[in-house]
Order: C-alpha cells, then sequence, then structure tokens
C-alpha cells in the first residue's frame, strides 16, 4: 500500500478545533504548571520564598527543642518577637542601631570613595600600577580585624576607630572591582573616541572609561555595602558602641534571644541599604539595554 492511499484508508484525526492530533502540543501537568508559576511569577516567587523562611523556622524550632546543642544556646523562635519588644521598651535598640549606623556610614563612605579613586588610578596609569602593585600583594591579605588593635590605639573606642576598620574592609572590595572594571573596557571604546576627536584624558576619562566601566564599578560598590556590616559587628564586639556590642553583653548573659534580635534588625537594616542602592544603580545605569 502506498502513501496515498494509506491516507486514505488512515486519515489524521483533528479535534473539535480542525488541529489535527498530532500537531497538537500535550498540556503541561498540573504540578509543572504549579512549579512553574512558582519559579517565575512574582507572585510565586514571594510565596516560594515564604516557604523557604517557614521550613527554615521549623528546622531551627526542630533543633531547639531536641536539645542537641548545649541547653539554652539555641532561642525559641517564636520567643523571638518577645525579646524585640524588651529591647524596645528598655530603649536600648534604637540608640544601638544609630551608633552603629554613624560609623557606618562614615566607614563606608570613606571605603567606597579611596577604592574608587586608587583603583581607577591604578587601572589607568601604568606607573601608579607599577607602584602599587607588591603594597596591594602585601596589605591585601592582612584581614580588617587585625587593624582593631591600632585603631584602639590611634583613636580609642569610639566611631573614628570603627569607621577606620569598616573603611579598610570596604577599600579592598572596591579597589579590585574598580580597577578589572576600568581594565576591561573595550580598546575599541577609545578609538571610536578618538575618531569622533575626544582625545583630551579627562573627557575620556568621563565620556568613555567610567560609562564603559560602571557596571563592574556599581557591582563592587554594592559588594561593600554588604562589607561594611559584616566588618561593622566583628569592630563593635570589641567594645565600640551599637549593635555588636548589645549582641556581646546579650550574648554574655545568655540571652541568646536577643542576640537574633540584633541580628535580624542587621539583616533589615541591610536590605533596605541594598533595595535602596539597586534602585540607584538601575536610575544610574538606565542607558543599558535591558
Amino acid at each position: 500500500m502506498n502513501t496515498h492511499a494509506a491516507a486514505k484508508v488512515f486519515p489524521r484525526q483533528a479535534d473539535d478545533s480542525g488541529t489535527p492530533a498530532s500537531r497538537q502540543a500535550p498540556k503541561p501537568s498540573a504540578r509543572a504548571t504549579v512549579a512553574r508559576f512558582l519559579a517565575t511569577s512574582r507572585t510565586g516567587r514571594a510565596i516560594s520564598g515564604l516557604i523557604g523562611v517557614i521550613i527554615f523556622v521549623a528546622i531551627w524550632k526542630f533543633a531547639q527543642a531536641s536539645g542537641w546543642a548545649h541547653r539554652g544556646t539555641i532561642p525559641d523562635p517564636f520567643k523571638v518577637p518577645a525579646a524585640l519588644l524588651t529591647e524596645w521598651r528598655a530603649g536600648r535598640l534604637l540608640p544601638a542601631i544609630e551608633s552603629s549606623l554613624v560609623h557606618y556610614v562614615w566607614g563606608l563612605a570613606m571605603g567606597t570613595a579611596l577604592g574608587l579613586g586608587v583603583g581607577a588610578l591604578a587601572a589607568l596609569s601604568t606607573r601608579a600600577d607599577a607602584l602599587l602593585g607588591w603594597l596591594v600583594r602585601i596589605l591585601r591579605p592582612i584581614p580588617p580585624l587585625a587593624w582593631v588593635v591600632f585603631a584602639i590605639a590611634w583613636f580609642q573606642v569610639s566611631h573614628a576607630g570603627a569607621a577606620f576598620v569598616i573603611a579598610i574592609g570596604v577599600f579592598w572590595v572596591n579597589y579590585f572591582a574598580t580597577y578589572s572594571a576600568v581594565r576591561g573596557v573595550d580598546p575599541k571604546y577609545y578609538e571610536l573616541a578618538r575618531a569622533f576627536r575626544q582625545n583630551g584624558p579627562f573627557v575620556r576619562l568621563i565620556d568613555v572609561t567610567l560609562p564603559a566601566a560602571a557596571p563592574g564599578i556599581f557591582a563592587g560598590v554594592r559588594t561593600g555595602v554588604g562589607q561594611a556590616w559584616m566588618t561593622l559587628i566583628a569592630a563593635e564586639l570589641l567594645g565600640v558602641p551599637g549593635m555588636g556590642q548589645e549582641m556581646n553583653a546579650a550574648a554574655g548573659v545568655g540571652a541568646y534571644d536577643t542576640v537574633v534580635v540584633y541580628m535580624l534588625v542587621i539583616s533589615l537594616i541591610y536590605t533596605l541599604c541594598d533595595t535602596a542602592f539597586m534602585q540607584l544603580e538601575k536610575k544610574a545605569l538606565q542607558w543599558r539595554p535591558s
């Protein structure tokens, strides 16, 4: 039987809409539809995130109730809200936040400004790069907390000392991000600038180098925003007033639920800072194709 005859004997079935059954795409299963909704839509991702938090709290509660760690060292997650209210009523929460923000802002600003400036200078100038090369290799491996001893000796236990330690941690993040971003600018952009007679170094810096390197620079600044918080809390654990000091004091008397309160407050403040910076970055880089 030839193909033409077979087609007459066994015609293709069609659905109610007239589309041949062989051309119809298989319908996704209910499980696949739900999984796609949770992974792609904004509401679905929010639900997925909430489920993740619930699972984490459940594991936390199980660990606390099972007693696998020393008694009292894992706080009850359901007692954390009461601890938060206690810190608020005692008048310790807001002063600690304000104190931490003072040296956080100063340290972040100094470290970011110096990291951007020195990183760009080293990337644009071969002389500066050669001059700083060995100095960077010597100083970079030293962790910021190693400078706490000198910070206390030079600035005493003060905002200036904490800001100094924070600035060191933030500096290196921005230095390497800026250095890599500026060095990674496509040379074709400079050729195009010369074709339009933009040969001055300052003009090329403003019109070519900084716009081309901006995504990498912003990535470094955003990383520095988080790095500053990690360095800040570690510096405050040594006596500088702020949330880290309150955490240390609470841990000293076994109030680990209070420690969690300050951990969550730090997380909330960082989330707000990161969200604000993302909006700033979006506006500054709105020229980029999405």
